[in-house]
């Protein structure tokens, strides 16, 4: 009706699934789509030349900083979250860190307790595999999110 366009949801294929019954302990590494349902403590990234996209289910949990192309959080991430791409945040999602985007999207219930940083200058498209998201100067109009910030 006022002319906003509807961002599509961020899709892909599972590669990899770490099951709600599994604990990690230490940095994990993928390529493709990863579906985190247990936790990891230690940091997720992505490699490889293809697009990567990690699903953080309400049951997952990451105790680390999160660089990923494209993220969907439904759970709680106590770090940073770099997602060059997209970040889509869902209602029972818990983020204690800050969160740098190239395009964001919340919904109600979201709680962030962190700055909400965009990406300025990001290189998505021509990033070697192994740099992940590539920034080359900060940007200047960070949005600070008050602790325990609800969405909506």
């Amino acid at each position: 009706m006022f002319g906003r366009k509807k961002n599509a949801p961020i899709t892909g294929k599972i590669d990899t699934l770490i099951s709600k019954a599994a604990q990690v302990q230490g940095d994990v590494e993928f390529s493709g789509g990863l579906h985190l349902d247990g936790r990891v403590v230690g940091n997720v990234r992505s490699l490889g030349a293809e697009p990567a996209t990690l699903w953080i289910s309400e049951q997952g949990m990451v105790e680390g900083s999160v660089q990923v192309p494209a993220v969907v959080i439904n759970g709680t991430v106590v770090g940073d979250v770099h997602a060059c791409e997209r970040v889509a945040i869902g209602p029972q999602s818990r983020i204690t860190g800050n969160v740098h985007y190239g395009t964001i999207e919340m919904v109600l219930g979201a709680q962030i307790d962190g700055k909400l940083i965009p990406m300025a200058g990001t290189v998505a498209a021509t990033a070697p595999a192994s740099a992940g998201c590539l920034v080359t100067e900060p940007a200047e109009d960070e949005v600070a999110v008050a602790p325990r910030a609800v969405a909506g």
